[in-house]
């Protein structure tokens, strides 16, 4: 796939979350109105290609995007042999509220849109920070765990996305049955014949060009004309 596999793209940039250093890279196109703030699964990182892939889409529409470390080196290589801080969505959903503050302070992105896009148990992260916030105006879900979100699923304010993988089975119910606890606007996208880690030939694309379309529509220009 065209793309796979680089680094990210803009800026390092650095910020403290619960007394560490989170390393992350920003990209904010010219006239951007919001920013994706990317929250990757477990084993995962910043460098995730799929993550690059779709943050790459974004760009090119003109939205902003952060796609930062959820563990530092040193936490990483601690859980790879105890394993439990990637599957402790309360603490990473804090780990993504802090890089969510370091975002409304810092003067590039202050004054944009908010938005979350999460995969995996990310996305649990991502909808268990919204649900804490009122300041997160759309939330994309990759193939996510929202089932892990706990009781703070029906806070999210946010309106959500939730794209799945048709032959993801697992997943999508998990995904259909958060979609009947959501009470803000949400909607299930399902890309046919594709699995877990959308890796058949055009499903990333489509997690792409729909992720695009709705940030497009909530961190949009015509947001930010409505908001003025």
């Amino acid at each position: 796939m065209q793309g796979m596999g680089r680094e990210p793209r803009g800026d390092l940039v650095r910020f403290a979350v619960d007394e560490v250093m989170l390393e992350g890279n920003l990209m904010i196109p010219a006239g951007a109105p919001g920013i994706a703030v990317f929250a990757h699964g477990s084993g995962s990182s910043r460098y995730s290609p799929r993550n690059q892939h779709v943050a790459r889409a974004l760009n090119e529409a003109g939205i902003g995007t952060l796609l930062f470390d959820l563990l530092t080196e040193q936490e990483e290589v601690a859980d790879m042999r105890e394993g439990h801080l990637r599957f402790d969505i309360p603490w990473l959903a804090r780990r993504v509220s802090g890089a969510t503050e370091w975002v409304k302070r810092d003067a590039r992105t202050r004054d944009l849109h908010l938005g979350y896009f999460g995969a995996s148990t990310g996305a649990a992260a991502a909808l268990a920070a919204a649900a804490a916030r009122a300041d997160v105006a759309a939330i994309v879900s990759r193939g996510g765990r929202p089932d892990l979100t706990g009781p703070g699923l029906p806070q999210v304010k946010a309106p959500t996305l939730l794209i799945v993988g048709g032959r993801d089975t697992y997943v999508l119910e998990l995904n259909q049955a958060a979609l009947r606890q959501m009470r803000a606007p949400c909607e299930l996208r399902v890309i046919s014949g594709a699995g877990h880690l959308f890796e058949e030939r055009g499903a990333l694309e489509q997690v792409a060009q729909a992720a695009a379309e709705w940030f497009g529509r909530y961190l949009g220009e015509e947001v930010v004309r409505e908001a003025a």
